[in-house]
């Protein structure tokens, strides 16, 4: 099988890699189609992020959808669209237990160079999975059930904010993770979002998906200081940006007591705590997922959330890096998927 495997930065090649065998409770895959996250960008542009770099060759990848090809013992039926989970917790450790799996101490996340020898991803023409992993994902498209996972992200980020009910909302970035952010925000009920960012592309995406007001903090770096006033206005903050200067403004706009989603991880940052600690803010990081994988695809199937709009490229394996390349460009892509098959 043909696999996208990342050597260093710029260094991406499509390469052979054996088939895998599954054993008991496994589904061997035909993946349909892929997305490039944030994550897969850092590896390609920089060979890693933060203290996390790439020590040995790895497969990309782990916003994915896929045909089953031979479902083993699972319970689902051949030919049948899932959405995969790269989440494999061990199930077995004391976060595990103690309900929070996506602190597992064991974690197998798919193209992760977190641990060594690092854990391989999910781009490649099969891939032998957990059925546990596999969600059914009937009645959508096979680029819809790979935002799965991005979708899945901002739910538990939207979960950790706590009561969402007629609260305003601010969304720091407005890449994948931020317009995801405002879907999810809006459907747990937030009633005022307004977005920020660098790039009028995604920004016209943002207000696409909901977003009632934007800035471009580029254009117009000090259009959020009005909201500032008197101790600050908005509840809720989602920082997807990983950017110290943004998650400064952000504070600066958020009213005593709210609450600080930190989403973007583009390493150690310099907090603003006296102003943390004078208002009395909430800083909760928000990191991966479990549960809300399949409560996503659900929210999809159901068509309360529209990923649609968010899909703004797709491509062949045989031009993959053709993807990395646009998904890089804030000024003209939003997610960029690869098909590995129809």
């Amino acid at each position: 099988m043909r696999a996208i495997v990342i050597h260093a930065a710029k260094d991406l090649r499509i390469e052979d890699r054996p088939d895998e065998t599954p054993g008991p409770g496994q589904v061997r895959l035909r993946l349909a189609t892929g997305g490039v996250c944030g994550s897969d960008l850092h590896y390609y542009n920089h060979g890693g992020f933060g203290a996390v770099r790439l020590r040995e060759p790895m497969i990309l990848g782990h916003e994915v959808s896929a045909y089953v090809d031979d479902p083993g013992d699972t319970g689902f039926r051949r030919g049948q669209l899932v959405a995969v989970s790269p989440s494999r917790p061990c199930g077995a450790c004391k976060f595990c237990l103690e309900g929070m799996a996506n602190q597992c101490l064991n974690m197998r996340f798919y193209g992760s160079a977190m641990p060594f020898p690092h854990i391989q991803g999910a781009f490649r023409e099969t891939l032998v999975a957990d059925g546990s992993q596999c969600v059914d994902a009937t009645g959508l498209t096979p680029g819809q059930a790979a935002m799965a996972e991005p979708l899945a992200v901002t739910l538990h980020a939207t979960k950790r904010a706590g009561n969402m009910l007629g609260k305003r909302v601010l969304v720091t970035g407005c890449g994948p993770i931020g317009a995801l952010s405002i879907l999810a925000a809006r459907r747990a009920g937030a009633a005022e979002i307004v977005a920020t960012d660098l790039s009028d592309f995604t920004l016209a995406l943002a207000r696409r998906v909901g977003a009632d007001r934007t800035i471009n903090t580029a254009a117009t770096p000090g259009a959020l200081a009005e909201y500032g006033a008197d101790k600050g206005y908005f509840d809720v903050l989602y920082e997807c940006t990983g950017v110290a200067a943004a998650l400064a403004g952000g504070i600066a706009a958020l009213r005593p007591r709210g609450v600080i989603l930190q989403l973007g991880l583009g390493g150690d940052m310099t907090l603003p705590m006296m102003a943390i600690t004078a208002k009395e803010l909430d800083l909760r990081g928000s990191f991966r997922f479990h549960p809300e994988f399949a409560v996503g695809v659900g929210l999809m199937q159901r068509g309360l959330i529209d990923v649609t709009p968010l899909i703004t490229h797709t491509v062949g394996l045989d031009q993959a890096e053709t993807a990395f390349r646009l998904a890089s460009d804030r000024s003209q892509a939003m997610k960029a998927q690869i098909v590995f098959s129809a």
